[in-house]
């Protein structure tokens, strides 16, 4: 899990928007997820995922990947994942 710095914003990890992290995690039936301790999971997942995209983002930028073009690879690379239930 990951142990971010609550995104206090300076620059360490766990650095994202608070406002970003999605407060409403919704199942399959429309209910929100209310167990508390999944709830804290999906929020680190949230921020260390966030950590490693903005990462890998700023890494192809700076090895000279155009901007548009990685957007649009990590937009695909989401859209292959598959779900472990399927």
């Amino acid at each position: 899990m990951a142990q971010g710095n609550g995104g206090q914003g300076n620059g360490g990890p766990g650095d994202s928007d608070d406002d970003a992290v999605p407060v409403i995690w919704p199942q399959p039936d429309g209910e929100p997820v209310s167990c508390r301790e999944k709830l804290v999971v999906l929020r680190e997942n949230y921020v260390e995922l966030h950590d490693v995209m903005r990462d890998a983002f700023e890494d192809a930028i700076l090895m000279g990947v155009d901007e548009a073009q990685m957007r649009r690879i990590l937009i695909e690379l989401v859209g292959r994942m598959r779900s472990p239930h399927a």
